[in-house]
């Protein structure tokens, strides 16, 4: 037996990766969701990312950085590379937090919150043509396991 033979993984192991592998899975799905919002927001100039970020600022109070890098499962510094584009479009502010001058506080300007209305429809056709691609199961029952996931 070579080196090579003996150190090599059987490719029946990589056919059982293939189709058996959660992370493989998830993260194909992901990707090929993402595109399709990418493709339905791009006429609004918006990624699916750009989105979701948008959608997590639009609350009664202006959200710190901490909680919505939670939210989006990113950490801060991905976070604000992400706001850098929105704020130069004039969609987002970031401001100091006058009771904690360590937390940045990041709010919708009027663009922003007019920009997000005109999506918000977009995402919902787009988000409805998906849910009818989960044929073999129940799209809340697979929001709610992709949620105990993450």
């Amino acid at each position: 037996m070579s080196k090579h033979e003996e150190t090599s993984v059987p490719y029946e192991v990589t056919i059982k990766v293939r189709d058996t592998c959660l992370c493989l899975h998830v993260q194909r799905a992901a990707r090929a969701v993402a595109r399709r919002f990418d493709i339905a927001l791009r006429p609004l100039g918006l990624t699916n990312g750009q989105f979701s970020l948008l959608m997590s600022l639009n609350r009664p109070k202006p959200p710190a950085m901490a909680s919505v890098a939670a939210l989006l499962a990113m950490d801060r510094t991905t976070l604000t590379a992400n706001l850098k584009p929105l704020e130069r479009r004039g969609l987002v502010t970031v401001s100091v937090d006058e009771k904690d001058r360590r937390n940045r506080l990041m709010t919708l300007t009027p663009a922003g919150h007019a920009l997000l209305a005109s999506a918000v429809p977009v995402w919902e056709r787009t988000h409805e043509d998906i849910d009818r691609l989960v044929t073999s199961s129940d799209p809340d029952t697979l929001r709610a396991d992709l949620r105990a996931l993450s």
